[in-house]
């Protein structure tokens, strides 16, 4: 082997681009994450430390050609379901079309979206060649397994109640299945490279949109009791909660989603601002406010676990970027989704006979009345990959 010596950026973006066309045979997800860290790497901004700790993942990806972590698992809502809830008895599903159309066969999955979801692109930018399958889904290969799992259920949320009125899966019954997962996981390989996983794997948890918008909102049982500060403080505790739960079975690295902007949902601007197209402004700062009790939270859990990686995952202006300049992103529209009107129809609601549905949907921010396209979802884990560096560092 021989010694490659870089002395800056600019060389090792051109000894990877060579090395690259030397090497056919990398796999095309190691190819998508190169070439969103070059693009990272190379914001000037950036500190000096960050960019080399970059170009060392970078080398890594090339040369191994194989995922940057041995495991990726996902918890939460409908943002990262991948079908989980095909197999639980709630009209809160996507398993038949249009959801799906654009995936890599062309079918539903029960993924909420035309294609692929954040969690999908993610898989893929880190070197994944499978996405983590629905746990609930029971793959017949359990070696999959091995590589994580998808526990997110969509209509779950923090808070107990939210997956209750929806019959979703609620966080603690995901953290029940993770653990069955670790199990599994332990009886294959063994404890200490079952150890290994669960330390050095990531975690990924996305909720709180249903918490608001099908609950809290539309719940005068809690937004006649509590404030949305006061909401969001018992949603906290809940997180608290869910932490301490991976953290005491050997999770060791966690990244948790903020609230996007839920007042510029299509559906929250057909429910709640009647007679405008613009976004609600008290959700988002409802949300604004939500996000950062959710890192104050976390680094107040830092402190109490030093040897806890946790990063907060900040979509909120990355997907209202998207949604205010839509065409400095491709976009052509921001307003509604893509299926039926896209301002309200979304699971039952968005189905083959819905009128309307567009023919192309990579135009459009959102899929649904509340969720991201395939298009968007990309956009998204790009900006969760450069968020996410620390946990893979």
């Amino acid at each position: 082997m021989s010694n490659v010596v870089v002395n800056d950026d600019d060389e090792v973006e051109l000894f990877l681009r060579d090395f690259l066309f030397e090497k056919p045979t990398i796999n095309s997800p190691n190819l998508k994450l190169i070439d969103s860290l070059i693009s990272w790497g190379r914001d000037p901004s950036m500190e000096c430390f960050k960019r080399r700790i970059l170009i060392f993942f970078l080398v890594v990806a090339v040369i191994n050609g194989e995922p940057i972590v041995p495991a990726l698992c996902f918890f939460g809502d409908s943002v990262l379901d991948a079908g989980n809830n095909n197999h639980v008895a709630t009209f809160l599903r996507a398993d038949f079309l249009p959801y799906g159309r654009d995936f890599v066969d062309h079918k539903p999955t029960g993924r909420f979206c035309n294609g692929k979801l954040a969690a999908d692109y993610t898989s893929e930018y880190l070197g994944f060649d499978t996405y983590p399958p629905a746990y609930l889904s029971r793959p017949e290969n359990q070696t999959l397994l091995l590589t994580g799992a998808n526990f997110a259920s969509a209509g779950s949320g923090y808070y107990e109640g939210t997956a209750l009125i929806y019959q979703a899966i609620s966080l603690r019954r995901q953290l029940s299945y993770y653990k069955d997962w670790q199990k599994r996981v332990v009886g294959m390989i063994g404890r200490e490279k079952a150890n290994e996983i669960f330390s050095t794997g990531i975690h990924i948890l996305s909720a709180g949109s249903s918490d608001f918008l099908q609950n809290y909102y539309v719940n005068p049982f809690l937004n006649r009791i509590y404030s949305a500060s006061q909401f969001s403080d018992i949603l906290m505790t809940s997180y608290i909660t869910f932490v301490e739960g991976l953290y005491d079975v050997g999770v060791r690295r966690f990244g948790v989603i903020t609230l996007p902007p839920i007042g510029c949902l299509p559906a929250a601007i057909t429910f709640f601002n009647l007679g405008s197209n613009n976004c609600m402004q008290q959700l988002n700062d409802d949300a604004l406010t939500f996000n950062k009790k959710l890192n104050d939270t976390s680094q107040n859990l830092v402190v109490r676990f030093p040897d806890l990686k946790i990063v907060v995952f900040g979509i909120y202006d990355t997907l209202l970027t998207m949604i205010n300049t839509p065409g400095a992103r491709g976009f052509c529209e921001s307003r509604k989704g893509c299926c039926g009107t896209g301002t309200l129809e979304t699971s039952i609601l968005c189905n083959e006979i819905s009128v309307g549905t567009c023919p192309n949907a990579t135009g459009y921010v959102f899929w649904d009345g509340f969720h991201p396209s395939d298009t968007a979802n990309q956009l998204l884990a790009q900006s969760l990959l450069r968020q996410g560096i620390p946990l893979i560092s």
